[in-house]
């Protein structure tokens, strides 16, 4: 074999190998609904009566296993306030980064969940839908999971 006809077959081995690791790397990383607080959570497809589970296709966990300031945050969305960022709480989500499932502009609301040690807002967020849907982020929009505010 010629040096040169090495070189192509050993350059496209590498790309070869490159291309392999992209996939496994991929398909072996954290999904994104997986939760930052490493809780076990439930598969949506295995959750009757949770809204937003079967169409969202992200992992259900119950609110009691979200950190203590989601479970605050949440009787504050409960009792419509008063929010400690009352200019950033209860606007809308545009749902940028589309992790939710798309609805029209407005649909969505968002609440900051407070980051101990934190010196602003933290990343923590739940995010509400107009049809009762509570979702939950501890990474800034990375990843949801949707949240059994009944558990």
């Amino acid at each position: 074999m010629s040096p040169g006809r090495r070189l192509s077959v050993a350059l496209v081995g590498l790309i070869a190998l490159v291309v392999i690791g992209w996939f496994v790397k991929d398909t072996t990383s954290s999904t994104p609904g997986s939760d930052p607080s490493k809780a076990p959570a439930t598969s949506a497809a295995a959750v009757q009566g949770v809204p937003g589970a079967k169409t969202s296709g992200l992992d259900v966990q119950a609110l009691s296993k979200l950190p203590a300031e989601a479970v605050k945050t949440w009787k504050l969305i409960e009792s419509n306030g008063p929010f400690p960022y009352p200019r950033n709480d209860g606007v809308t989500f545009q749902n940028r980064e589309k992790r939710l499932p798309n609805k029209d502009s407005g649909y969505y609301k968002e609440y900051t969940v407070p980051t101990p040690g934190s010196p602003d807002r933290g990343a923590r967020r739940i995010v509400t839908g107009s049809e009762k849907e509570v979702f939950y982020t501890g990474d800034h929009y990375s990843s949801f999971v949707v949240v059994d505010v009944a558990k």
